[in-house]
């Protein structure tokens, strides 16, 4: 897995967007007691359920690699301008 440059804030961006999208779809919001890890996980998996984001193989789903997509995700649809993006 390739490090990507801004990888933290783009997990930061992702998960407030993700957030966003997931109370679209009709779920509730995330409470201020949730575990990041909690968010995390909800979010990829979500997105996999709408086919936003390729699923990890069963045995390599791991924190880490969940926040890895999750980052790589929200770098797609960034707007090539965008600090982050850069």
């Amino acid at each position: 897995m390739k490090k990507i440059k801004n990888e933290a804030e783009l997990l930061k961006l992702a998960l407030k967007i993700g957030e966003g999208y997931a109370q679209n779809r009709g779920y509730k919001a995330f409470s201020a007691t949730d575990a990041q890890k909690q968010k995390i996980e909800c979010l990829y998996r979500l997105l996999v359920q709408d086919k936003m984001v390729q699923p990890l193989p069963e045995d390599k789903e791991d924190l880490l690699s969940m926040k890895h997509k999750l980052a790589l995700w929200i770098a797609k649809k960034l707007p090539a301008d965008h600090p982050l993006a850069k």
